[in-house]
């Protein structure tokens, strides 16, 4: 009996027999690996996103198109909205199927419901896949949107109307909310009415105007004498004002329970009026307030007014030794100020040298009898010396003057030629600087031009064996020209 070989299963794409080491099964059907793809887009497929119809295959996508639901909410088989326009699916006369927002759409036949049964728009059957509750009724959720923008509505935007129909909450406050100022919108919002553009709309007034109310004599506002109501009534010592009237009589200022002040005449005034009209007159007062106001007298009514007054306290001279030490004049409590057990004048109290104010951190009591400023009694009182002179804060603690001490250098001792440059004494260790191997007194370490102080920041050592600062070093050793000068790069004449 001759050889017969097994018959392999033949591929549903090519025709051909798929042998074990390549076959991909889908559907009950063997295909070679290579047809193993999608037969719309050619995509390479495997066991998670293959599906097969009627010995195709498809991707899950491809397969949506071709074979899954139409119409808006589908397209492509995963409840999104695809871009896809389908151009794959023309018919066979050519023309292009009906396309909204670049998905496919196919007509629907709508099932109709019994009367008062469906939705209430459209009146088809509402599947409990897309039922919208509203009123009691089912909606299809493509019919739930507004009756007047066609907004998409959901749960939290649905407003629903007397008149059996759903809205925005914006075209539902349009149409049956209220109207006038203050409203439009129905969230409080200023807006003009909704009805601008409508013949037909109400002509509402913004206001009333209560003046034309008129009350009984004695009984309505003071003011203008219409009706004070409950809503808009001030109370001014017993009596109701409106709102609006109760201002200022004289300058119409807004009034309040803090600044309205009543005036004899039975008016409300301001602060500021009430104190010109009624308040106290003269010198100091006008305003009642406390300040001077001239409140429309010109310059010669008001010193003609004016009591006699002499600032000048030099004139009320004191009994010897009691007075003022500085002019000798009484000094009064409302004035005095005290310093070593005397009193001054305030206008007195400043320093005898540099005539500065003084306050009693300032003042120094000199030994003369007199008050200085910290940095005069310093130049005046302080220690001499190097560091000293006219350092506002070293002062002398004893009292003791030592102007007879000019120069703090020491006038005995030996100089030695291993002493100090400037000196020639002898430079002990606590106080000694040292320049270029030689040893210099602190007090002698300044510059030989501008006897400023230095230190290791600032100094330079000259050629002629001398020390100075930056600014003479360069004015002396440096290079001279346009853009030297001070040795710093600026310009500068000599």
């Amino acid at each position: 009996m001759p050889f017969q070989p097994i018959e392999a299963p033949k591929c549903p794409r090519c025709g051909k027999s798929v042998y074990a080491a390549e076959e991909r099964l889908a559907g009950g059907y063997v295909f070679h690996k290579n047809c193993f793809k999608c037969s719309m887009c050619n995509k390479s497929l495997d066991s998670t996103n293959c599906t097969e119809h009627e010995r195709e295959l498809y991707c899950k996508t491809c397969h949506g198109r071709k074979y899954g639901p139409k119409g808006y909410g589908f397209g492509t088989g995963a409840g999104t909205l695809s871009m896809d326009n389908g151009s794959q699916f023309l018919r066979e006369n050519g023309e292009e199927p009906s396309l909204r927002n670049g998905a496919r759409l196919e007509p629907r036949a709508i099932a109709r419901a019994p009367e008062g049964q469906g939705c209430p728009r459209c009146g088809g059957f509402v599947y409990a896949a897309e039922q919208m509750l509203a009123r009691g009724r089912s909606w299809h959720k493509e019919c739930f949107k507004c009756g007047s923008c066609n907004k998409g509505l959901d749960s939290i935007l649905c407003c629903e109307a007397p008149d059996k129909n759903i809205y925005c909450k914006g075209c539902y406050a349009k149409k049956f909310g209220p109207k006038g100022y203050g409203y439009g919108q129905g969230g409080g919002a200023l807006q003009s009415d909704c009805y601008a553009h409508d013949d037909g709309a109400p002509q509402i007034r913004a206001a009333i105007d209560v003046d034309k109310i008129q009350a009984r004599p004695g009984e309505g506002c003071p003011r203008c004498g219409g009706v004070v109501y409950a809503a808009e009534q001030k109370l001014s010592k017993g009596r109701e004002w409106h709102k609006k009237c109760f201002n200022c009589h004289d300058c119409h200022k807004t009034l309040d329970s803090i600044n309205a002040s009543d005036g004899p005449d039975k008016d409300v005034y301001c602060r500021t009026c009430y104190g010109k009209k009624w308040g106290p007159h003269g010198y100091g007062f006008a305003c009642g307030s406390g300040f001077l106001q001239t409140d429309g007298l010109t310059e010669d009514q008001i010193s003609a007014n004016r009591p006699f007054y002499n600032p000048d306290t030099t004139s009320i001279k004191a009994r010897e030794g009691e007075g003022c030490p500085r002019c000798g004049g009484a000094v009064f409590a409302a004035e005095q100020q005290l310093s070593k057990g005397k009193v001054w004048h305030k206008k007195c109290y400043n320093c005898a040298t540099c005539h500065r104010p003084l306050d009693s951190v300032l003042a120094c009591d000199g030994p003369d009898g007199d008050i200085h400023c910290r940095a005069c009694y310093g130049k005046l009182f302080g220690p001499k010396g190097f560091g000293y002179g006219h350092a506002p804060t070293l002062v002398s603690t004893s009292g003791e003057s030592t102007i007879q001490f000019p120069d703090g250098r020491p006038l005995n001792g030996q100089r030695t030629s291993g002493g100090c440059p400037r000196c020639g004494y002898a430079v002990f260790a606590a106080e000694q600087m040292i320049s270029k191997s030689r040893i210099w007194h602190k007090r002698c370490f300044y510059c030989s031009d501008c006897r400023k102080s230095l230190d290791s920041t600032n100094l330079n050592d000259g050629p002629d064996g001398d020390i100075y600062c930056r600014a003479c070093y360069g004015r002396n050793f440096g290079p001279k020209g346009v853009g030297y000068g001070l040795g710093a790069g600026a310009l500068t004449t000599f």
